[in-house]
This record gives structure tokens, C-alpha cells and sequence, in this order.
């Protein structure tokens, strides 16, 4: 088994193996029940049964052991997150088909802890009907109007109002256990109204969709919006000073997440919207329906695909990723305070993002929205909920105007690159640029450097897929837009003869790509590789053609490769 061990998960080894499908079919190894397959897969397990034993010492995280193919002798191997995954699809599929109790008998029956004892809810109704809600009945009243339910046991939502501060006037009970509760409660329902409602969208997006819904910061902006955090029972001047500024941002914006991107809502905002959920829980006995007949009107509107705000990091990765671009970031602590600074180079400017918070998560996604509204007022926005390609990045913004360099290269029989100095180039060579395109402090994240901080790359993996990696992780390293490809596919009557040795092989079809990459301040570079089999192949030239290029330019130093 690859990946992480859980005893849990080693416990749900034996049943599963046989069903999980993880490798695709393989007609050439497929065999009648007795007989064996004549492609041979060698085995060198080490295992004398055929049962793969569950001890430590068969587990790995060695690459090299193919998780889901099976060998000669029936052993098979599978990633524990595979395991994980399946146990809780099942557990998905029996709530699906059969409701609640159906989920729990199922992962009873898996071994799981989820005994649901009637007398736990009695326990909890009994406890709660002793609160004395008399002084309250008011308060209690006017909530549950708004609410639109009518607690049979009061003291429960008395309870779920009730702040721990209040515990400092001799009252013994608080809403921090009915907050627990309702917090997974409204994660299912939640859940269950997105898997519902959503059902062709694929599985990322719902979970942005949830994470969008269930948290924080949304259960506090409904609190506020249904006038709940009146109620709140409290005696804490810090806290009524934090809600009534809340209150304030949420009523004097438009009522969007943009708009409250630097606003966090208290805590206990969104703690009594969840405590509310599990108090309501209780008092129906169980009643999910019920309880999100409540919520679905309490929590509208629900986050859907077209209106889904991604976190102002998230978002920024996500658009940096489509465009190919690398962000720096460098986080300091000032006193209790974090300061964050997001660098982003474009192909011709350079985008400094600063931010301020209580925590390197909130500093930065205060730095993200500056660079985003940067970009936005270049011309440069991203809308990933609209459709799932590139077409939603819109940039307006004018290509880079550095210096242009053309080579042309082309060689079919050999995989090592042709002598650049024969190459033509056009417009102004890189070298007579002025500056250096990086500096010393980038040129040390890759590999070594000398004197002149030029970076040293001390050597190129040549197996398929490694130049185009060495070009990438330059290209991470020292901020320096990703490099783009441009395939063209060639049809022959003839066979064409690639590689050599044993990679030699012939075919009809060929591939040769373009690379183009810009050096920010300096100049764009393009180059055309080799004629290859496949479009990675070709992709792996070019790749290691501008590799050399660099090299000769004397921006890159190369090991013995």
C-alpha cells in the first residue's frame, strides 16, 4: 500500500480490494478463471501468500511500486487515499439511497463509532428544559418569530444564545456544545442542497461552493441580515464593540463578499447561527428536514456557481496559474503584526502587493486583492465559474514590446541540439540589453551561483518530460513568465525513423514546437525544436533548445548533463 497508513484504513483493506476498480482493463492480460496470463509481471514483493499482509513493513511510499496493477501472483497494490476515498463514497451512496440511518449502519458495520442512542437526545432535552427562561420569555418570543419555529423545549434556545462571558453572572451553561453540534449539521445539509441542486459541476467546484457557504464569516453576514445578533446574550464590551462594527459594514455595503473581503465577522456571530441549528436539532428529535426548511430561508441566498467569489489568494494563484506567471511571497512579523509582500512579475512590469493582519493567511489575502485590483485595472481578470478553459482570462493589456528574437532549428535524426552559432536571429541580440535580467538573490534558489549571479543549473534530466521541468523550475525560480508552446503535426507517406538505440521507432506522424519565452525587462525569445514522434517529445526539444540558448547567451550556466 503507497501514501499514508491509518489503522483505520487497514481494517477496510480485506473487504474492498476485490472491488475497487483503481487500474484501467487490460485485455492482453486478461485471463479465464485457472489460467494464467502469458504477458508476464514479474513479482518481487517479497510476500509468500497470496494475501498481501496488512503489517508495516508492506507498506511503501516508493515510487516504483505501480499502485493498482496487479503481478503474476495476485498481489495488489493500492493507495490508502484510494481507500479513503471509496469507504467514504459508500458511506455517501447509502445516505443517498437510504437517509441517515441507513449512513450509520453502514459505517457501524465498517467499524466506525456511530451508535445512535435515542436516550442522548432524551439526556440533552432533559438538561436543557431546567434553564430558567421566565426573564427571557420575551427575548424568546421575539426570536423564535423571526426564526420561524417554535421550540417545544425553550431552555434549548435559550441555551444556544447564551455566550460562555455570561458564565461570569453564575450561569452554568453556554452555546458552545450546541455550537459543535450544529456546525457538522449544517456541513451536511449544506452539502446535500449543493449535491442536489449542482449536478453538473464536478467535484472542485462544489467543494469551493461549500466552503464558500460554510463558514464564519457567512453564518455571521445572516446574522446580521435576520436582525439575530440582537439576541446574542452577553456581557462583553470588546465583543458588543466587534458586532456593532460588523453590523455597520455589512448594512452600509452592497452585500457581496467582495465587499467584506477585509471585514471578519466575530465569531460568536456565527457560532449562534450554528448553535441555533443544533438546538433546533435536539427539540425535533433528530428532524433533519425540519431543520433546513429553517435554514434554507435563514442562509439565502446560498452561494451558486455564477455568483462564487473565490478568497483573494486562491483567486490570484488560480489567474497567475492560467497565465503562466510566478508569485514571490516574503511574510514578516511586526510586533503581533504580519506583513505580507506578494511580488508578481509580468512580461513588463513588476506588481508589488502589500498586506497587514493578525495572521500570515489574512496579510496575504490582503496583499492578493491589491495585486487583483492591479491587474483588473490592466485589463487582466479571471472568471473561472463561467466555463473551464482559458477563455475566461481576459487580458487587454498589450503584448510585451522587448526585444524579439527568431531562431529557426530543425533536425530530425539527432536529439542533441544543433550548434546555436548557426543560427540566424533577428532584431537586437539579448546581450546588448541593458541590465541583467536576474538578480543574485534568485539566481541562489536555483542551484548554485558565481560571481556574477548567474544561475547554474548543474545538469538536465534527458527522459521525457525532464527539460521541459528544468525550464519550468528556471523559470519559477528567478519570477520569469511561464514559456508557451506552439505544436505543429506533419503527416508522411513514408515512415520517419526517431531516436536512437533502443528508443529508436518509426511512425508517419511527426511533431515539431515552437517555445517562446519572455524575460521580463529584457526581451522574448523564440525558438523551434526538433521533429519528434509525440507532441511532449517535441515539447521537451524546444524546451532544451532554449535551455542551450540560454546558456550561450551566458544567462545560464548547465552542468555536465
Amino acid at each position: 500500500m503507497m501514501g499514508e497508513h491509518d489503522d483505520q484504513q487497514s481494517k477496510y483493506l480485506e473487504w474492498v480490494k476485490e472491488y475497487i476498480r483503481d487500474n484501467a482493463f487490460e485485455p492482453r492480460r486478461w485471463t479465464a478463471p485457472g489460467q494464467r496470463s502469458i504477458h508476464l509481471s514479474p513479482c518481487d514483493h517479497g510476500v509468500d501468500t497470496l494475501e498481501v499482509p496488512l503489517d508495516s513493513q508492506f507498506h511503501t511510499e516508493d515510487t516504483k511500486v505501480v499502485v493498482g496493477k496487479c503481478c503474476d501472483r495476485g498481489h495488489r497494490w493500492i493507495g490508502s487515499k484510494t481507500i479513503s476515498d471509496c469507504v467514504e463514497a459508500l458511506i455517501g451512496a447509502y445516505y443517498v439511497g437510504g437517509g441517515l440511518v441507513a449512513a450509520l449502519r453502514l459505517m457501524k458495520w465498517l467499524g466506525m463509532d456511530a451508535e445512535l442512542e435515542p436516550t442522548v437526545v432524551d439526556e440533552a432535552i432533559k438538561s436543557a428544559s431546567l434553564h430558567s427562561y421566565i426573564t427571557k420569555a420575551k427575548e424568546i418570543e421575539t426570536l423564535e418569530s423571526k426564526l420561524g419555529y417554535t421550540f417545544c423545549v425553550k431552555g434549548l434556545l435559550l441555551e444556544a444564545i447564551t455566550h460562555a462571558s455570561e458564565q461570569e453572572l453564575g450561569i452554568d451553561y453556554c452555546y458552545q456544545r450546541l455550537e459543535f453540534l450544529g456546525d457538522s449539521v449544517l456541513d451536511i445539509l449544506i452539502t446535500w442542497y449543493l449535491y442536489q441542486s449542482h449536478t453538473d459541476i464536478d467535484p472542485g467546484e462544489l467543494t469551493d461552493l461549500r466552503s464558500a457557504s460554510v463558514n464564519n464569516d457567512s453564518f455571521a453576514h445572516a446574522a446580521v441580515k435576520q436582525n439575530l445578533h440582537h439576541h446574542l446574550q452577553h456581557c462583553s464590551g470588546i465583543l458588543l464593540s466587534q458586532i456593532t462594527d460588523f453590523a455597520k459594514s455589512v448594512s452600509g455595503s452592497c452585500s457581496t463578499r467582495k465587499s467584506l473581503q477585509n471585514t471578519k465577522g466575530p465569531k460568536a456571530l456565527g457560532d449562534i447561527v450554528e448553535s441555533i441549528a443544533g438546538a433546533i436539532l435536539i427539540d425535533t428529535k433528530l428532524n433533519l428536514d425540519e431543520v433546513w426548511r429553517i435554514f434554507c430561508t435563514l442562509l439565502s441566498p446560498i452561494v451558486t456557481p455564477d455568483n462564487l467569489e473565490l478568497p483573494p489568494l486562491r483567486e490570484l494563484i488560480e489567474l497567475c496559474d492560467s497565465l503562466g506567471y510566478f508569485i514571490k511571497e516574503t511574510c514578516t512579523l511586526k510586533g503581533d503584526i504580519v506583513h505580507a509582500e506578494l511580488r508578481l512579475q509580468l512580461e513588463n512590469v513588476l506588481l508589488v502587493g502589500e498586506g497587514f493582519g493578525q495572521s500570515r493567511k489574512a496579510a496575504k489575502g490582503q496583499a492578493a486583492l491589491h495585486l487583483l485590483k492591479d491587474l483588473e485595472s490592466r485589463g487582466i481578470s479571471y472568471s473561472k465559474r463561467r466555463k473551464h478553459d482559458l477563455d475566461n482570462v481576459c487580458v487587454s493589456s498589450s503584448p510585451c514590446s522587448g526585444n524579439h528574437i527568431s531562431i529557426q532549428k530543425f533536425d530530425q535524426e539527432s536529439s542533441e541540439p544543433i550548434a546555436l552559432k548557426k543560427q540566424k536571429t533577428s532584431q537586437l541580440h539579448l546581450e546588448s540589453t541593458k541590465g541583467p535580467p536576474f538578480n543574485n538573490d534568485c539566481s541562489k534558489e536555483v542551484g548554485s551561483s558565481n560571481k556574477l549571479g548567474i544561475p547554474v543549473l548543474p545538469s538536465i534530466n534527458m527522459k521525457k518530460g525532464g527539460p521541459r521541468t528544468s525550464l519550468y523550475d528556471l523559470c519559477k525560480r528567478l519570477q520569469w513568465p511561464m514559456p508557451t508552446f506552439e505544436s505543429t503535426e506533419h503527416k508522411s507517406r513514408s515512415p520517419i525513423e526517431f531516436g536512437e538505440g533502443f528508443e529508436r521507432r518509426k511512425g508517419f506522424n511527426s511533431y515539431v514546437s515552437r517555445i517562446t519565452l519572455t524575460i521580463p525587462d529584457f526581451g522574448v525569445l523564440e525558438l523551434t525544436g526538433d521533429q519528434r514522434a509525440d507532441k511532449k517529445s517535441s515539447f521537451d526539444s524546444a524546451a532544451l533548445l532554449m535551455l542551450f540558448e540560454l546558456k550561450r547567451q551566458g544567462k545560464l550556466i548547465i552542468g555536465e548533463t
